[in-house]
């Protein structure tokens, strides 16, 4: 046998024995088989050469591709059944045995199906000095003593410690992309890998006589330009350097109508001192003004990028926001219309799904007519037919409406109910009790009365859920805008993020700012709401217990 395979073997049949054994010290119901794992793997790591060697902890690590690790999990479900079938005398333990090794074998034939599959082996061993074994030996059995003195508690503690670590898990791509949307360019990646930590080049206000930075009012729209030249009349020739979306225009105005303000100049530092760059040259130099040493302060000196090192301190750029929002076009208000026009979809369909759906749901739970049943089912089964397969159907219908390129494709179809919200809320309805629709029958109410003030509000949580359902999916809904609306004056926010990913892919700190704004709605709502969410889930449709 391979040496590394043997060293393999009895390295994780180590560590399985300890395992194991610290199970049969906490365990009760499967404390012998426990017992006897941890004493037939112990054996084997003590027997295998190599393996017991000294005061060290041996490591190993096995490298193969993810059939190879199935089939391995598998086999190990397969081996612990089996043992436990054999020591309790349990055969019904066996069965899921059983199936587990059938599925090793799966994926054992689907490992040799390729033939470029390799197995490493990596092996290592952390030396312990006496007082290194002493303290290892002390916090197993401090650990093995607070499991078995928590019990049952234990095991809770311990799944919400995994469930900590799996919202840690998750929840980084988030906070990355948080992070990233105060970040500078040249904080993206550096040569060990991400950056997590932002910083933020610092600056200082310089009003520059030889190019400064002017402001004015160009199309409607504020503007940060600087000075080309001037024309015969004495008018400035300027070029739009904010807002982004005007970035690179010319445009010629009276000098009256321009305002000098002080831009932001960096700071940099050198051998000896700090300054910030008021200009660069043609040939790529830079003029830096001294601030340090006093002596120097003021005086100007022309460095070569090489020698300067821009002083940046940590911090957030919060500017990326301002810069998303400054990239829009200009007739979208900084991306206001975009907002506008998913308010209108998202409150709508709101609306109309809760009306509607709740409506349907109220006469197939309360009112009996003929053919209720199998009209219920006919509409559960609308539930079978793919998005695509009505697609084409639906287009051609709002084309003879007169409706693309409109916002009604997108809100509209709420007012007609879904099958599924339909069914949700029918199941809510049945389980409200009689009683309550029997004395408002009482009190002189009609079927709308009653449907309005007493079988409403006592779905409140399951009512909570499909809006904040239909919230989410009319935010984010993307296929809808792309198919129905043409005018980038209609379009809502998931299309806005989409061609601002086209045009500003390559600067991602304003790409991740644009879209936290989109998101930060969902968020809020989902943080104020959860308690809804939850309760939708949970109670069997009486509100307000």
């Amino acid at each position: 046998m391979n040496g590394n395979l043997l060293y393999a073997i009895g390295a994780l049949s180590g560590w399985i024995g300890v395992v194991a054994l610290g199970w049969a010290v906490i365990s009760r119901a499967s404390r012998v088989a426990a017992a006897a794992t941890a004493a037939i793997c112990l054996l084997i790591a003590a027997t295998t050469p190599g393996v017991t060697k000294g005061f060290s902890v041996p490591l190993v690590w096995v490298v193969m591709p993810f059939v190879g690790w199935a089939a391995v999990i598998c086999a190990g479900l397969f081996l612990y059944r089996a043992l436990r079938a054999w020591l309790d005398g349990d055969a019904g333990v066996l069965k899921g045995g059983l199936i587990a090794l059938a599925g090793a074998l799966a994926f054992v034939w689907l490992y040799k199906l390729d033939t470029g599959n390799q197995i490493h082996i990596l092996r290592g061993r952390i030396d312990l000095s006496n007082a290194g074994l002493g303290a290892l030996l002390a916090l197993l059995v401090l650990a093995l003593a607070v499991m078995s003195a928590l019990g049952k508690r234990f095991r809770k503690a311990a799944t919400h410690l995994v469930l900590l670590a799996g919202c840690v898990v998750f929840g980084l791509p988030f906070l990355w992309m948080l992070l990233t949307s105060f970040k500078e360019d040249k904080d993206m990646v550096g040569p060990s890998g991400l950056i997590w930590v932002p910083r933020v080049q610092r600056t200082v206000p310089y009003r520059d006589p030889q190019n400064p930075l002017l402001e004015t009012v160009f199309r409607g729209n504020w503007v940060q330009a600087t000075l080309l030249g001037r024309t015969s009349d004495a008018s400035y020739i300027v070029e739009v350097q904010r807002p982004l979306s005007l970035r690179g225009l010319s445009f010629t105005a009276p000098p009256a109508s321009f305002k000098e303000v002080p831009a932001d100049a960096p700071v940099v530092s050198g051998p000896g001192f700090t300054g910030f760059v008021v200009r660069e040259l043609d040939d790529g130099r830079q003029v830096v003004q001294f601030l340090a040493p006093a002596e120097k302060k003021g005086q100007q000196q022309t460095f070569l990028p090489a020698k300067l090192e821009p002083v940046r301190n940590i911090g957030l750029r919060t500017q990326n926001y301002s810069d998303a929002l400054e990239a829009m076009p200009p007739e979208t208000h900084r991306g206001l219309m975009y907002l506008k026009n998913t308010l209108i979809i998202v409150i709508l369909s709101v609306i109309g799904t809760l009306l509607s759906s709740s409506l349907v749901a109220y006469g197939f739970a309360r009112i009996r007519f003929p053919g209720r049943d199998l009209i219920f089912k006919v509409l559960l089964a609308t539930m079978m037919l793919p998005g695509a397969v009505t697609l084409l159907p639906q287009f051609l219908l709002f084309r003879w409406f007169g409706w693309i390129d409109t916002l009604y494709p997108l809100w509209v179809p709420a007012f007609f109910a879904s099958a599924f919200n339909v069914f949700l809320l029918r199941q809510f309805f049945t389980q409200v009790p009689a009683e309550l629709e029997e004395a408002g029958k009482l009190d002189g109410a009609g079927v709308l009365r009653i449907y309005w003030t007493i079988m409403l509000p006592q779905i409140k949580p399951a009512l909570a859920v499909v809006a904040i359902w239909t919230f989410m999916g009319a935010w984010n809904n993307f296929m809808g805008p792309l198919i129905y609306v043409n005018n980038p004056e209609n379009m809502p926010l998931s299309y806005a993020l989409q061609l601002f990913q086209s045009e500003r892919g390559g600067e991602p700190a304003l790409m991740m700012a644009f879209a936290t704004l989109t998101l930060l709605p969902v968020l809020l709502l989902f943080f104020f709401a959860q308690r809804y969410f939850i309760e939708g889930v949970t109670l069997s449709g009486l509100g307000g217990r």
